[in-house]
C-alpha cells in the first residue's frame, strides 16, 4: 500500500536546469570553456558539485574548487528569483493530503539552494522530511539519501514512490528499492525509462491524468 511520495527538487518540482545551465556557462567561460546542452546533460546535470568541478576543472585545488562551486550557486540564486513549480504540483500535494500520504524532499541541491528554492516556491511546509545529500555519507546516484528518507518516515521502500528527473536520481531511488516515476522536464523520457523509471511523464498534471487513484494507491 502506498504510504509516501518522495520528491526530488531541481528539475522535478521546478525546472531549474535552464538557470543552472546559464550559470555554469557563465562561470566556465572565465576558464575559456564553452559548453552546450549535450555537455551539460552528460557531465553536469544530476551530479554533485565536487564531482563536476573535479571532472571539468581538475587543475583547481579543493579549496579553489569549493570557491568556484559556491560562486556558481550564488549566481544561480541571483538568476532564479521567479521560480514556479511544474504544472500540477499543487494538485498533487492536495491529492497526497486527501489520501493521507507522507511527503519527503530528497535532493542533491546544496543547502543554501534548497532553502532558497523552498522559500521562493513557498513549499517548505509541504514536506514532513527534507533530506540533503550533504547531510548523508553519499549523494545520488548512491541510494543513501533515499534510504535516510525511508528511515525518517518510518516506511519500507515498497510503500513509497519517488519522483525524479535525472538518471542519477532515478538510479539512486531504484537502488533503494523504490518504484520511480521519471519527470521528463530535463531529459529524454526514453533515457529515464532505460535507467529504471517505470513511467516517464512531462509534469504532475500528466501524472494525475494518467494514473487513477486506485492504480497509484495500489503500487507496491
Amino acid at each position: 500500500m502506498l504510504a509516501a511520495i518522495l520528491f526530488d527538487l531541481d528539475g522535478t518540482i521546478v525546472n531549474t536546469d535552464p538557470i543552472h545551465y546559464q550559470a555554469w556557462q557563465q562561470k566556465l567561460a572565465s576558464y575559456d570553456i564553452e559548453i552546450d546542452e549535450t555537455f551539460y546533460k552528460s557531465r553536469i546535470s544530476g551530479r554533485l558539485n565536487p564531482e563536476i568541478v573535479k571532472d571539468i576543472l581538475p587543475q583547481l585545488s579543493p579549496a579553489d574548487g569549493q570557491r568556484f562551486a559556491d560562486e556558481k550557486e550564488a549566481l544561480f540564486r541571483e538568476l532564479a528569483a521567479n521560480l514556479q513549480p511544474l504544472s500540477g504540483f499543487a494538485e498533487l500535494i492536495a491529492w497526497t493530503e486527501a489520501n493521507q500520504l507522507k511527503r519527503a524532499l530528497v535532493t542533491n541541491a546544496p543547502r543554501l539552494n534548497a532553502e532558497f528554492m523552498l522559500d521562493v516556491l513557498g513549499i517548505k511546509a509541504a514536506f514532513q522530511t527534507i533530506v540533503l545529500a550533504e547531510d548523508c555519507k553519499a549523494g545520488k546516484p548512491d541510494p543513501t539519501p533515499y534510504n535516510v528518507a525511508l528511515n525518517l518516515l518510518g516506511i519500507q521502500a515498497q510503500e513509497a514512490i519517488a519522483l525524479e528527473d535525472s538518471p542519477s536520481g532515478i538510479r539512486a531511488a531504484v537502488a533503494a528499492g523504490i518504484r520511480t516515476i521519471g519527470i521528463a522536464s530535463t531529459h529524454d523520457p526514453k533515457i529515464l525509462l532505460e535507467v529504471g523509471a517505470f513511467i516517464a511523464i512531462p509534469d504532475f498534471t500528466n501524472l494525475l491524468n494518467s494514473l487513477s487513484e486506485q492504480n497509484l494507491s495500489s503500487i507496491s
